[in-house]
């Protein structure tokens, strides 16, 4: 695949285009991405009644819990309005990474990683809390951190 970079004349819009004979999942979920401005790097939250802009790399994890999703930072716990599947396909080209079925964790948060008995992992975060790594996802994690196949 070539990629060309060229940067417009002063006065002309940006564009990206896209030439391909078959466009993949790949490149599909790129242009999603593109479209909805998924570089920004805040997430709006919701602290009692009230929504608030965080910056996305102060989050340590999401938790999902009785049909609701909470946004963990070093001190607080946010309500977001978005599903888990649409957080962690939000963040799929970060640092973010899903755990189990009810949580997404940014590996940057990760202070170490001990294991359990049945394959799991407990992930100790920076901010003293520990969190289980089902271990279905420990070999995503593991590519991750770049330790795996």
């Amino acid at each position: 695949m070539k990629i060309t970079i060229e940067t417009p004349l002063p006065g002309q819009e940006d564009e990206i285009i896209i030439r391909m004979a078959e466009l993949d999942d790949d490149v599909l979920k790129t242009i999603r991405h593109l479209k909805e401005g998924v570089n920004k790097d805040s997430m709006a939250v919701y602290a009692n009644e009230s929504i608030r802009m965080i910056q996305i790399k102060e989050i340590l994890y999401f938790d999902a819990a009785d049909d609701h999703v909470f946004a963990y930072t070093k001190d607080n716990c946010y309500e977001t309005k978005k599903k888990l599947f649409e957080i962690e396909e939000l963040l799929s080209e970060s640092s973010f990474l899903r755990i189990s079925k009810n949580a997404i964790v940014n590996i940057k948060a990760i202070d170490h990683l001990s294991p359990e008995f049945n394959g799991r992992f407990i992930a100790s975060l920076k901010n003293g809390e520990n969190i289980i790594i089902s271990r279905s996802y420990v070999p995503a994690l593991k590519k991750k951190l770049g330790i795996g196949k």
